[in-house]
């Protein structure tokens, strides 16, 4: 239907048009032109008045229009300036050349418009700076003239080239290109003389020298673009960029202005021909020749004054003596990338790392190790998706770690939102009434702690189940409903005429009447139309379902939703549902300020080569990390987002009032932020350090820990992401949440850390910690383990579990008999000064949906232990535990020694078959004593079959 009003007005508009021309009726054709006009506006308008219209329902009608009046600004500015700028340098271009010259203002025009339309960020962010605080020690500007100047001013160089180009192709081109009477472009330098020395012709010398100054404007920057310089040792200036080109480009501007005012001086201009004729270049009083000759002079010297002999300073003088000359500019280096990173409020201390760990320590850290997360998140998705999905439509996507108070206990926990996948449907059900009218939302969470188990190895869930059943008042979830989420990425129509399908009860389905204020009302059929235009044309317009209650939700995906509202911040990758005590849904994400023109600082990299250690081998592994980031030097994680999942209203709450770019964006949008303090306490409760963000300030410090200038030169002290045998495939350790009681403290504490090795080393180096709760939010706190002291590292654990002759035994059997072991994340848990590794290890039968818990192992300092819990493993390792079976060695074997071999045999039989029995009824003691017993046999056997070998 909108195709066909859409051509209907067009065709009549084009007839019109056309008709009116023909018989010269200027009304007839004016009107035709109108309609046409009218027509793409009209329909463009559209999309424009449903985007308002949201904006308008989540209260952020203001933060719609100064983008769009922003937007509409800029635009105008730019297009206006670049007509004026053309027309100048164009003005020589003759009357007789009047539509050539039109046309070239309306390109300047066009490329105007479009160069301010999406220039917008940066000339408001100009227009509202504020001072960073912080200045760079060379040209001793404040940070926020790179961070809000420099890119406006590298903007304009940009536009002036393209003018200036512009306005040089249409003076040759009306000037010596010309059609030929078969309608063939030629160049015509008939009369040359006469043109070059005719004076509308003399213009072009003016756009030559408006060229000029272009290009020293260029250099001018230059200047300011040595903070980002990579020609020393680190980025920003070094000492040839400091001694030798910061001078060059003074001296080349000079030289550069000069030779732009000799082309508009006479005077001038005659020495300039005189010292080209010298040269002995022709026709170097022409214009082309002279401007010409000009750039080629400016180019030569430029090649010499900024490249030759800067590197031959750099490659002659410097580098033989690097360290003594760049010693202080690796110092500024270091000190403005730790200040751009966040860096530079880091709280380092000694990690004693005490080798003693005894039960007491248990029990004075009581919080932590009843925290210790023994599921690993992929494991427990298995299981959700096995066991909570309860139908085909429901999906999980992820598992995320946090943390309650319920039962008069801070726990640990694992949660997950079971929201709406319509495409999960059979393909004949996925019809356009089921996925816009009838399964709209998802429905209610899965929590569980961390460590906890049933008998049968599956998970202790606290929230389960649909309608959701929570163990403690606490978790009591009231409105269980998400309409909005990570997986909502289509538009759905609540409140029609047709029931909404709300949960499925046993056969039945229960169905809902949505009772909320997300969405736009469809209240007329105005914007019935509006709304069947932008989403499914016809088939929506023409539905009977809506009614003027019904409301159309759309921008569901919460990372669509939130970039739509504030494109201008990176948002984190990994969004987390919460419960508040209201007993509804919220989303969290994390909201980044960034920015690559903070000066002196060195830019991450998201490509990561870690190598580590295979037997002899050496391998590599390349990961990439928050590739989104990559290219920043300047971070902060200065907002959090909070999206109601019932319905829908979103806010921005400013978490680090000190950042100077979120004091900016405030002031160019007054009412899209909140203070941290309006925050629903309950929701501040579960604010966390995020992930991505430790990985970058984690990344960054691996290198800038070394704030001596001559160890940093010599990367003495590098450090690395640990490594790990994860889900049996060697990788680096991500940041993980842990429950932790700071030293000297009696209450655990959220925090996220991050374990690191010296680079081709597995020893641990240190870790670092970000503080999730309370007052305490926001510290970054290294420790270092004394140098003194050598600390396993997660690889070296995986590697002891490996050399347990019988725990690698058992694991290398459970792979040959049908299932996969599964091995977890190795856990390093900071505790009573001391560091307790754990590490879940899982069961899977190839038949098997899920895994299941079968051991964990726990080390400390080179003991290891493992057992079928962690409480076990625990009381194993610091020596109260029965003795296992597999320990009894001299007990069996005389006996042994004096069977024959068939009784050899037969008792190896036994062995085997009391293995097989253990396994199943889950007694692993058991199973293990006898798997010893049926090795020590084989052995034997195998000496004998040798004895007998030699005595043949």
């Amino acid at each position: 239907m909108y195709t066909a009003i859409i051509l209907v007005l067009l065709a009549l508009a084009v007839y019109l048009a056309f008709s009116g021309i023909k018989s010269n009726k200027k009304g007839r054709t004016t009107v035709g032109i109108i309609i046409g006009v009218l027509t793409i506006v009209f329909f463009w308008s559209l999309d424009f008045w449903g985007e308002m219209l949201w904006f308008d329902n989540l209260g952020y009608g203001d933060r719609f229009w100064v983008y769009i009046l922003a937007q509409t600004v800029t635009a105008v500015i730019g297009a206006f300036f670049s007509l004026g700028v053309v027309t100048l340098l164009t003005y020589s271009i003759p009357s007789s050349k009047k539509y050539q010259k039109k046309i070239t203002q309306g390109i300047a025009f066009i490329a105007g418009a479009l160069w301010g339309y999406s220039n917008w960020q940066i000339m408001l962010k100009f227009w509202f700076q504020v001072p960073m605080g912080v200045s760079e020690p060379v040209l001793n500007k404040d940070a926020g003239f790179y961070l809000f100047t420099l890119p406006f001013l590298d903007s304009i160089y940009s536009l002036l080239i393209i003018l200036t180009v512009i306005s040089i192709g249409a003076i040759l081109f009306t000037s010596f290109l010309k059609f030929d009477d078969k309608g063939n472009l030629n160049i015509d330098f008939s009369g040359f003389d006469r043109y070059i020395s005719s004076k509308p012709y003399t213009n072009i010398l003016i756009t030559g020298a408006f060229l000029i100054f272009v290009l020293a404007y260029d250099k001018f920057l230059s200047r300011f673009h040595l903070m980002f310089s990579d020609l020393g040792v680190v980025r920003g200036p070094g000492w040839t960029d400091v001694n030798i080109l910061l001078p060059a480009y003074d001296v080349i501007i000079i030289i550069m202005i000069l030779f732009g005012l000799s082309l508009v001086i006479k005077p001038a201009r005659k020495i300039l021909v005189k010292f080209y004729i010298k040269l002995k270049i022709k026709n170097a009083g022409s214009e082309p020749v002279l401007i010409s000759s000009v750039l080629i002079t400016i180019f030569v010297i430029w090649f010499i004054g900024l490249t030759a002999i800067p590197g031959l300073f750099q490659w002659l003088r410097v580098e033989p003596n690097e360290i003594t000359f760049e010693k202080p500019y690796i110092e500024n280096n270091i000190k403005l990338t730790r200040y751009g990173f966040n860096l530079q409020n880091i709280e380092e201390k000694e990690y004693p790392a005490k080798n003693v760990f005894n039960k007491q320590m248990v029990e004075d850290n009581k919080a932590t190790f009843e925290n210790i997360r023994l599921w690993d998140w992929r494991a427990l998705d298995d299981v959700y998706k096995q066991f909570q999905e309860i139908r085909l439509y429901y999906e999980f996507k992820d598992v995320d770690i946090d943390r309650y108070t319920f039962n008069n206990e801070y726990r640990q926990v694992m949660v997950s939102a079971r929201e709406m996948e319509s495409s999960n449907l059979p393909k004949q059900s996925q019809t356009f009434v089921n996925t816009r009218f009838k399964y709209t939302h998802g429905y209610g969470i899965t929590l569980t702690t961390v460590n906890d188990f049933t008998p049968e190895g599956l998970p202790n869930l606290l929230i389960k189940d649909i309608p959701p059943k929570s163990k403690y008042p606490e978790l009591d979830v009231k409105q269980p409903q998400i309409y909005y989420g990570e997986l909502t990425d289509s538009y759905v129509i609540v409140n029609s005429d047709e029931p909404e399908f709300d949960y499925p009860s046993g056969e039945q389905n229960v169905n809902i009447k949505y009772p909320g204020k997300g969405g736009i009302q469809i209240s007329n059929v105005w914007r019935k139309f509006l709304f069947g235009w932008k989403f499914d044309g016809t088939k929506f317009f023409f539905s009977g379902y809506p009614n003027p209650q019904s409301r159309i939700m759309f921008h569901r995906q919460i990372m669509d939703r939130v970039r739509t509202l504030a494109p201008f911040l990176e948002f984190d990758r990994d969004p987390y549902i919460v419960l508040g005590k209201d007993g509804k849904l919220y989303w969290i994400i994390d909201a980044y300020t960034t920015s690559r023109y903070f000066p002196y600082s060195e830019a991450f990299n998201s490509t990561e080569r870690i190598g580590y250690k295979e037997g002899d081998a050496t391998r590599t592994i390349t990961t990439n990390t928050a590739p989104e980031l990559n290219g920043i030097n300047y971070i902060r994680n200065s907002v959090k987002v909070v999206v109601n999942a019932f319905n829908g209203a979103t806010d921005f709450y400013i978490f680090d009032e000190n950042d100077p770019l979120v004091k900016v964006w405030d002031k160019i949008f007054p009412g899209l932020f909140k203070k941290k303090s309006q925050m629903p306490p309950d929701l501040v409760k579960h604010v966390r350090y995020p992930i991505d963000f430790m990985m970058v300030e984690g990344l960054m410090y691996a290198k800038y820990h070394m704030t001596d200038p001559t160890v940093f030169y010599n990367q003495e002290d590098l450090w690395i992401r640990a490594t790990e045998k994860y889900y049996n495939e060697v990788q680096p350790v991500n940041p993980y949440y842990i429950m932790w009681q700071l030293p000297k403290t009696q209450k655990a504490e959220f925090v996220l850390i991050l374990p690191f090795t010296p680079k081709n080393r597995q020893v641990s180096i240190g870790w670092i910690a970000g503080m999730c709760d309370g007052d305490n939010y926001g510290r970054f706190i290294a420790y270092k383990f004394p140098k003194e002291k050598s600390v396993l590292g997660p690889q070296q654990v995986e590697t002891k579990i490996d050399q347990d002759s019988y725990l690698s035994g058992q694991l290398s059997l459970w792979d040959q008999r049908g299932s996969n072991v599964i091995r977890g994340n190795v856990l390093a848990i900071p505790v009573a000064q001391t560091i307790i590794y754990v590490e879940p290890i899982y069961l899977q039968a190839e038949t098997a949906a899920y895994p299941e818990l079968r051991l964990v192992a726990v080390m400390h300092n080179d003991n290891l232990a493992y057992a079928e819990s962690f409480g076990e493993a625990l009381q194993e390792l610091y020596g109260e535990a029965p003795v296992k079976q597999m320990e009894v060695k001299e007990e069996t074997t005389p006996a042994v020694k004096e069977m024959s071999v068939d009784e050899k045999i037969n008792q190896a039989n036994d062995a085997f078959n009391n293995y097989l029995k253990y396994q199943g009824q889950k007694e692993f003691q058991k199973a293990a004593g006898e798997l010893e017993r049926l090795q020590k046999i084989l052995k034997e056997l195998s000496q004998h079959s040798g004895e007998k070998t030699q005595k043949k």
